[in-house]
């Protein structure tokens, strides 16, 4: 029986951190320029392209450059003759226009930016790039201006700073997934403990280390199974996955927004390594927790924790907690066969015995063994269903078929 949503085996979360966006002042956006297509110069006419780049050195991406002969009058009298607007990169373009001697304005919302002489030829393809990082420029800047910027320029290097982190987060992430899912439990546990310290408020990160520490605990406690011994330091290294699985959930809840998606995923893995560990009560409370983040997968949450105590069951000989469990996965899915089975398997241990001999069976077990009959009348666990009914002396309730058999051809 297998817990569902397990995620030591590659069916990892794909989430990343997200980089920081860098201060924008005014509407200047940080874009890396594409370079623009030589554009064809009809005959007897020319064209202008260039770059705007803020004094920042961010990229301009709002705005037009427009050309003008009238040098004479102010911006908001002055006649345009052309107009081109910036795209995504900063970038501007513009064909077909009259030779002669332009003055090239940057303007935003009406406003001019800057401003460049622009001379152009016949059959000449001009750049006219406007860098206001360029000294002149800033020099005119007034005393406010110039102390924004440099606010700016400060947090922006701060941002940037920041986001190399990032990024090397995200790098340690995406090996130790990759090292997980490869079972290269120790090199994903190295990454992830690196990125908790260096990141220790961040949610995903002890997630992601939780997922390899209790990948490892499986993998220790699967070996020593194999070799029909023991490993001492599988309980270690499920507290280890506890832990860090506590960690995340305490760091989500936290949050600003906290999310509840990762809140289930989390319990559910919880329960699976408290469940390991024997803590049968703490594991039903971290599905039930999973279940309440998570109403619409709740069936999956509730099943887990049944398969848990039934697995921890195995060992102890008890089964407290395991019907119950399986009610409330039928509750939320009643056309899972496997959670009848469960509760069979809750109830059977329950069965009483008449002084004359008679097997009495507990309320619901005869009911949960039909359920699954009829659900899965040639399911794996189809002998048994009907060997219990037998033994109690019950009838079979359900009607069910069991799979024609081939024809011989």
């Amino acid at each position: 029986m297998k817990i569902e949503g397990m995620r030591i085996a590659g069916g990892l979360a794909a989430c990343l951190l997200g980089l920081v966006t860098l201060a924008q002042p005014g509407r200047l956006m940080a874009q890396v320029p594409v370079a623009a297509p030589k554009p064809a110069v009809a005959p007897g006419t020319a064209s202008i392209h260039g770059h705007v780049t803020s004094p920042l050195g961010q990229a301009i991406t709002e705005g037009e450059v427009r050309l003008s002969t009238d040098r004479d009058t102010n911006a908001t009298s002055r006649k345009w003759d052309y107009t081109f607007p910036l795209d995504a990169g900063g970038d501007y373009r513009g064909t077909g226009i009259k030779p002669g001697n332009y003055l090239g304005v940057v303007l935003q919302n009406n406003n001019t930016v800057d401003f460049m002489p622009a001379q152009l030829a016949a059959g000449e393809d001009k750049t006219v790039d406007f860098d206001m990082s360029r000294k002149e420029y800033i020099d005119k800047m007034s005393p406010a201006e110039r102390n924004k910027m440099e606010q700016t320029r400060k947090a922006n290097a701060e941002i940037m700073a920041k986001n190399a982190k990032i990024e090397n987060l995200n790098a340690l992430l995406r090996q130790a997934r990759a090292d997980t899912a490869a079972g290269n439990y120790a090199s994903a546990i190295k990454a992830m403990t690196d990125a908790t310290v260096a990141k220790p408020d961040e949610a995903l990160l002890w997630d992601t280390l939780g997922d390899a520490q209790l990948g490892e605990a499986v993998a220790a406690s699967n070996a020593a199974k194999a070799a029909k011994t023991t490993d001492a330091s599988v309980p270690d290294k499920l507290a280890a996955a506890v832990t860090s699985y506590q960690k995340a959930l305490t760091l989500n809840a936290a949050a600003a927004k906290p999310s509840p998606d990762a809140a289930a995923v989390v319990n559910n893995q919880l329960g699976q390594a408290l469940g390991r560990l024997g803590k049968t009560q703490d594991a039903s409370d971290a599905y039930d927790a999973a279940a309440k983040a998570d109403p619409k997968n709740a069936g999956k949450y509730y099943f887990n924790e049944a398969v848990t105590l039934y697995i921890a069951g195995l060992t102890t000989g008890k089964v407290d907690g395991i019907a119950e469990a399986a009610d409330k996965a039928i509750a939320a899915d009643p056309t899972r066969a496997e959670a009848y089975y469960l509760k069979t398997q809750g109830l059977a241990p329950l069965i009483t015995q008449t002084p004359d001999g008679k097997f009495v069976a507990p309320p619901g077990l005869v009911e949960a063994c039909n359920k699954y009959l009829q659900l899965a009348p040639t399911g794996v666990h189809a002998a048994d269903m009907k060997g219990l009914i037998a033994g109690l002396q019950e009838q079979v309730q359900t009607n069910y078929k069991a799979a024609p058999t081939p024809k011989k051809k």
